[in-house]
C-alpha cells in the first residue's frame, strides 16, 4: 500500500492514495485533521466488519452507523488515550447475539485500525439494535 501527501499551503495537505482517492487534511481546522482522520478510520474499518459479518451470517442489515467518542492526552503529543465506538445497527430479524458477536469480532479480531491502536488506546464498544418491521 502506498500514499503520497503534498503540502498545499499553511498547514493544509492533500493526501492521495495508491487507488487514486484524495483527502484534504489541515492542522488549523479548515479541513479534517489527521487525528479526526484516524478516528474516522476506526469507525469505518470496524463498521465494515460489523456489516460484513452480519451479512455473511445471512442477516438483513438496513443501517449501520458508528458514533465515536475519543479522549486525548492533555499535552503533546496529544495521542488518543481512549476511544468508545457505539454502533447503531438496524435490520430485519436481527438478534442481540448476532450483533454482539459482530461487534466483538470486529474489535478483537478483524478491525486493523483498532488492533493497530490496541495496547496504546483504551478501546471500548457498545451497540444499539433496532429491528425494523417486515
Amino acid at each position: 500500500m502506498k500514499a503520497n501527501v503534498v503540502w498545499d499551503r499553511d498547514l493544509t495537505f492533500t493526501g492521495v492514495t495508491e487507488s487514486g482517492y484524495k483527502t484534504v487534511m489541515d492542522g488549523n481546522g479548515d479541513a479534517v485533521s489527521p487525528m479526526e482522520s484516524v478516528l474516522l478510520a476506526v469507525g469505518s474499518c470496524s463498521s465494515i466488519d460489523v456489516v460484513d459479518i452480519l451479512k455473511k451470517g445471512r442477516n438483513e442489515v438496513t443501517h449501520c452507523e458508528c458514533e465515536l467518542n475519543a479522549e486525548r492526552a492533555d499535552s503533546a503529543p496529544k495521542v488518543f488515550t481512549a476511544i468508545h465506538a457505539h454502533y447503531v445497527v438496524k435490520g430485519k430479524g436481527l438478534s442481540e447475539k448476532a450483533v454482539a458477536r459482530a461487534v466483538e469480532l470486529s474489535a478483537q479480531k478483524y478491525c486493523s485500525v483498532m488492533l493497530m491502536l490496541k495496547g496504546n488506546v483504551d478501546i471500548t464498544t457498545s451497540y444499539t439494535l433496532e429491528n425494523t418491521p417486515d
